[in-house]
């Protein structure tokens, strides 16, 4: 079977396709042919070298779907046909986040999913929604999971409440989708005047182009009335002084993200006079999985698609990732 692994050293660059034996499943594996992957900022740093791994060479990516097609001795909860996605903690099937459950994730300290057959224990993959292609499914494991765990299991947004979301990218959006299915209002911030159009079509109440508009945080903080009511902050180092201007007092700052940078000086007497909640987060469990695809495909909902590369050109795709400027997720399809 074909596997894309970073081989020769830590760039896109270093990244070489090769034939590796295809596996079959012992007691309690699955064996899933992968169908597509998709792409998060995570993946990039790791393929460059910056996702603490040190040792080459790696399969990358942790976000796939694909078919069961063979089922070792002992399974039960899936089936040779069944359609599923490998889960990017492969250790944390349920409970509170911990050292151990967060122990396996794919793409690191596990193998990824950039090989055509995966060979993985039958608790760490879920059935996906029927409605959803591969392509589509192939984004929930960790940009859909992450949005999903933040406004639900870690900030409990409810109807009326407002959530700003910072740019258009895949946890913006699905963040984005599900506060709409959830009746709350969503400011979304963006440079692209475009992008910004793009996401009222998907819901979005109030728009704010970061650019044009500097002082965004207060922006928004004026259009709620007092401050919004959660805050998705992606950014890091340039976008958190703007989230605390934003946030109304006792407020949620679900910290997911560090797409500007990882060192911010940040104003100490903001976090205690607003009685801020401000909680790190990084996906979640196969229980908090399995409730989102429940979610989704209840509603109908379809992930947002930016672009789909071939299987051959997945440097490509790391290359549009490093760029920016897409909207929603970055997929890989398989042969």
């Amino acid at each position: 079977m074909k596997v894309w692994q970073v081989a020769r050293d830590w760039s896109i660059e270093g990244m070489e396709l090769a034939d590796l034996p295809e596996p079959a499943p012992g007691p309690g594996q699955v064996a899933v042919r992968m169908k597509a992957a998709s792409l998060n900022y995570r993946d990039l740093l790791t393929v460059q070298g910056k996702g603490g791994v040190s040792r080459l060479p790696l399969i990358p990516f942790s976000d796939g779907a694909g078919e069961v097609i063979a089922v070792g001795d002992g399974v039960a909860r899936v089936a040779v046909g069944d359609r599923v996605c490998p889960m990017f903690f492969q250790s944390w099937i349920d409970g509170k986040v911990s050292a151990t459950s967060r122990r396996y994730a794919l793409g690191g300290t596990r193998p990824g999913v950039l090989q055509e057959v995966m060979l993985l224990d039958a608790e760490g993959v879920s059935r996906i929604p029927s409605h959803l292609s591969f392509l589509e499914a192939a984004t929930l494991p960790c940009a859909g999971l992450t949005a999903w765990r933040a406004l639900f299991e870690e900030a409990r947004v409810k109807p009326g409440d407002t959530v700003l979301v910072q740019g258009t990218g895949g946890v913006s959006i699905f963040a984005l989708q599900f506060a709409k299915l959830a009746g709350a209002s969503v400011i979304v911030t963006s440079s692209s005047d475009e992008k910004l159009e793009r996401a009222k079509t998907l819901g979005a109440d109030h728009t704010i182009n970061y650019r044009s508009v500097p002082e965004w945080g207060k922006a928004a903080a004026d259009w709620t009335g007092g401050g919004v009511d959660h805050v998705v902050e992606v950014g890091g180092k340039d976008t958190f002084a703007q989230s605390l201007e934003a946030i109304r007092v006792g407020g949620n700052i679900l910290v997911i993200g560090v797409l500007t940078g990882v060192s911010q000086q940040i104003a100490i007497p903001s976090l205690f006079s607003k009685n801020l909640h401000v909680i790190g987060l990084s996906v979640g469990s196969r229980r908090m999985f399995e409730g989102m695809t429940a979610a989704i495909g209840r509603n109908g909902m379809k992930p947002v698609i930016d672009r789909a590369f071939g299987f051959d050109a997945v440097p490509d795709a790391l290359r549009l990732m490093q760029q920016g400027g897409h909207f929603g997720k970055i997929v890989v399809e398989f042969p």
